[in-house]
């Protein structure tokens, strides 16, 4: 690939990354750790993943364990999975927090379809603002004459075939994971 390129491609891959990941915090049928990425608790001060400071285990498919490395920390993890918007209440029996994922019912699927689509839509948003970004700045070297009016041209194409690469990336992601949820 050109150099010319390879930033553009590089920002689009990450975008497409940042959707994967925002994909796998959104819970399906099963116990997924994935789901607590997002979800932080205040240790010495600083907010931190709850991965960072416990142990997350997942002894059977809907059930996830997590023990805190600083039994004092119990409390603050349940207060963050029950201010998080992850819908499920932590049962804590002082040593561990149990996480039961109940069966997704039809309305709580398609509400998480809705949340899917929504992550994928501003996922291809940012890759076209890329895609913008791009285009503004070889459209300025058009303007100081340090590249040829077919060279803009070429540059216009092969940021829409990127696009449209990633975009259809995201599509694909999005049409999976919907599938996923929708699984009964």
């Amino acid at each position: 690939m050109n150099e010319v390129y390879k930033e553009y491609d590089v920002k689009m891959q990450k975008t497409v990354e940042v959707v994967m990941s925002d994909f796998a915090s959104v819970r399906a049928g099963r116990a997924n750790a994935a789901v607590l990425d997002k979800i932080t608790v205040e240790y010495y001060g600083t907010e931190t993943p709850i991965h960072q400071v416990a142990s997350i285990s997942n002894p059977d498919a809907r059930t996830l364990v997590i023990q805190p490395w600083d039994g004092t920390l119990l409390k603050a993890v349940e207060k963050a999975i029950l201010t998080s918007e992850l819908g499920i209440n932590p049962q804590n029996d002082g040593k561990v927090i149990r996480l039961v994922f109940p069966q997704l019912t039809e309305e709580r699927r398609k509400e998480l379809t809705k949340q899917v689509k929504k992550f994928g839509e501003n996922g291809k948003v940012a890759i076209r603002n890329i895609r913008r970004d791009a285009m503004e700045k070889f459209k300025a070297r058009k303007k100081k004459s340090e590249i040829t009016e077919d060279d803009l041209k070429e540059y216009e194409e092969e940021m829409q075939k990127m696009t449209d690469k990633r975009c259809k990336e995201i599509d694909d992601l999005t049409a999976k994971k919907e599938a996923e949820l929708m699984a009964v």
